[in-house]
């Protein structure tokens, strides 16, 4: 019954120390080149705002979609690069 309470007790710990349960994955960082790729995929360049990231992933889903002879694997990689560059304008979101 101790080893249980310990245990109780050290997931609590990790809790307010780490900020996440033991079993919450970390969340996802991106490199500076998964950012580089995710700007050459939308076409926009460094200082890019968010209107312009979202026009630029707006202009490549409309020419990768499945409807118009894309696939969902062109529009999937489409929104996780809009993710990327939007999560580096608001990182606390």
């Amino acid at each position: 019954m101790k080893l249980v309470w310990l245990l109780l007790l050290a997931v609590a710990a990790w809790r307010l120390i780490v900020g996440r349960w033991p079993w919450q994955r970390k969340p996802a960082r991106h490199g500076a080149f998964e950012r580089a790729g995710a700007r050459a995929l939308l076409g926009v360049g460094e200082g890019a705002s968010r209107k312009e990231i979202l026009e630029a992933h707006r202009r490549v889903i409309a020419t990768v979609h499945p409807d118009r002879g894309g696939s969902s694997e062109k529009v999937h990689e489409a929104n996780t690069a809009r993710d990327i560059l939007l999560a580096d304008l608001f990182p606390d979101s």
